[in-house]
């Protein structure tokens, strides 16, 4: 029998369709077979045995398939790489965000041989912490068609780790969206207004990189915000960029990313708006995700179903914020009437 982390990685590897060690239907077999092998080798549900405690890891295995399933799902997009500081934590771990204060010392004008002048104390830190709280899903299913080979269990995986994905970027959306002036640290963050203008936006690409300290940019919005940015002067890369992207690729020396349109939940209205254009500056990336301990599965008791099915709780606890680094970031907000 295969070790569980042995087992977690072929789940992995099957769920992004990597089938170089094993085939999709081997990685499944493999799957079954810690199933069985946790349900005292039965492929039938023996409710006697899990009422009382004689399937330990059962699911085990599925809590941690979860946790890297959803981790790795979201970090393989170009967008959250440029946003998300993502740290997975043990419950109970230290949730904190060093920022350090951005003041400069005042350099002073003396005579030679004058040491007598004012004292300055080295700039401290902030700290910050993301609060956290659990988010949870209940599912039904019958356990022995899993057991049996009658349902594949990655597509059990892949709704549940989507479904927690989906809800991870609609809270970080949310808080994106929502930022003010005061999330962004104040006199790092430049908004500017109007009619698109390619002048205006060298400009703001030009305070964002000084209050950075000359640090390169990165440009972001959605595909449509982006057509905007179509520099006056192109080559044949820039055409190329908009017929595979969309959107050009870089605007005069700095990269562009497309942040990927979604729907607020329930509705078909856009969450992401069409009309702004943010400017980040170094690789500080602003939105701070932190998941603390690993997910957790709970079964229900099937008997007290009057169609005995079985229930499935699926917990997870993180937190969403905005952290900047002070002086070391610079972020500017350009909105298009």
């Amino acid at each position: 029998m295969a070790e569980i982390k042995d087992i977690v990685q072929v789940a992995i590897d099957a769920y992004h369709g990597n089938t170089v060690k094993y085939s999709h239907n081997e990685s499944m077999d493999l799957l079954r077979e810690a199933l069985i092998a946790a349900n005292n080798g039965s492929t039938k549900l023996d409710y006697k045995n899990i009422r009382d405690g004689k399937c330990n890891g059962l699911f085990t295995l599925v809590e941690e398939i979860l946790v890297r399933t959803v981790e790795e799902g979201l970090t393989s997009s170009d967008y959250f790489n440029a946003l998300v500081d993502y740290r997975n934590l043990a419950l109970g771990d230290q949730n904190i965000f060093l920022v350090e204060d951005d003041d400069l010392f005042v350099v002073a004008e003396a005579a030679e041989g004058t040491q007598g002048i004012r004292r300055q104390r080295l700039a401290g830190q902030s700290e910050i912490k993301i609060p956290t709280s659990l988010k949870v899903v209940k599912i039904y299913e019958e356990l022995n068609r899993v057991l049996s080979g009658a349902v594949d269990f990655n597509v059990f995986i892949r709704k549940v780790g989507e479904s927690f994905q989906r809800k991870l970027l609609d809270d970080i959306y949310t808080v994106w969206t929502g930022a003010t002036a005061d999330d962004f640290g104040g006199e790092t963050y430049f908004p500017a207004a109007g009619n698109y203008d390619e002048d205006a936006m060298l400009e703001l690409i030009a305070h964002v990189e000084a209050a950075s300290g000359g640090k390169p940019v990165t440009i972001l919005g959605t595909k449509v915000a982006l057509r905007n940015l179509a520099p006056a002067v192109q080559g044949n890369s820039s055409k190329e960029d908009l017929y595979n992207l969309g959107f050009y690729g870089r605007f005069y020396g700095s990269n562009v990313i497309a942040l990927p349109q979604r729907h607020k939940v329930g509705t078909t209205e856009f969450v992401n708006s069409d009309k702004v254009i943010t400017i980040l500056a170094g690789s500080e990336r602003p939105i701070k995700v932190v998941n603390e301990g690993t997910a957790t599965m709970l079964m229900g008791d099937p008997t007290t179903n009057k169609d005995f099915t079985q229930e499935y709780f699926v917990a997870q606890r993180y937190g969403v914020g905005i952290v900047t680094a002070g002086g070391n970031a610079g972020i500017g907000r350009y909105t298009l009437l």
